[in-house]
């Protein structure tokens, strides 16, 4: 084993096994075997050292996969490929990946896939309120008065306030909603607490990333462009100053 070679919870990262911190949970829990013997937290590795998750060899994979997915609905954010309506089983893509975040089964839309843990983890990390933007149609006519609520901040069953948020009326029915943060059905949950029914939610932009013209069903590869500019957001996002601190 390495002395000088590299974390092992950020090996297993890079390896699109898991987040850094989930990678933790599963060298604490005993998953995770290097050289024949249980790995221990703080561990190093290099590539001489055989690294098994499961039972399975892993090893960082040749450069960072960002894709780029409309899913449709029906599908489910889980890594079991057991699980026909799976996302990961529907594109079936030759390296592992998997999602950063999720979409409910009944909504559509952008969704990003990675092989990258750490990519997968800045992302998601609620404190820097990354922009996410969703168009919903609703079951009857939309009123200032929703509009004004919705951005203002809903006060949840189990007692939480959504944070504030931009709440455009498009059309009758149609909303275009930009959240700063992903509490599970949050946007359903926010519009039940008016008595309105999400007829129709689709994700149009994960922070830089636009859905665009992408057909239900297909995926792409992010452009080079995305990519930096997705790195230079989150880079950003990190070294400014947050709320209390």
């Amino acid at each position: 084993m390495a002395d000088d070679g590299t974390r092992l919870n950020k090996y297993l990262a890079e390896a699109g096994v898991a987040s850094r911190r989930a990678a933790d949970r599963l060298i604490a829990d005993g998953q995770v075997i290097v050289n024949g013997r249980p790995a221990v937290l703080g561990d190093r590795v290099g590539p001489e050292d055989i690294v098994e998750v499961d039972g399975k060899a892993v090893r960082p994979s040749n450069g960072t996969v960002i894709l780029a997915f409309n899913k449709p609905r029906g599908l489910v954010c889980t890594a079991n490929t057991a699980d026909e309506d799976s996302i990961i089983s529907f594109i079936n893509y030759p390296r592992r990946i998997f999602t950063v975040g999720r979409l409910d089964k009944d909504s559509e839309g952008l969704i990003l896939l990675t092989n990258n843990g750490d990519l997968a983890n800045r992302i998601m990390r609620s404190r820097y309120g990354h922009e996410k933007e969703y168009v919903v149609t609703v079951d009857k006519d939309v009123t200032p008065e929703l509009v004004k609520g919705l951005a203002a901040g809903v006060l949840l069953e189990e007692g939480t306030v959504t944070r504030r948020c931009h709440v455009k009326a498009e059309g009758p029915r149609i909303l275009r909603i930009v959240l700063r943060q992903g509490l599970n059905r949050q946007i359903r949950r926010m519009l039940e607490h008016y008595g309105y029914t999400v007829k129709q939610l689709v994700r149009v932009r994960v922070m830089n990333i636009e859905l665009g013209d992408l057909k239900s069903g297909r995926y792409r590869d992010i452009s080079r462009r995305e990519r930096d500019e997705l790195i230079a957001q989150l880079d950003a996002s990190e070294l400014a100053p947050k709320d209390g601190e």
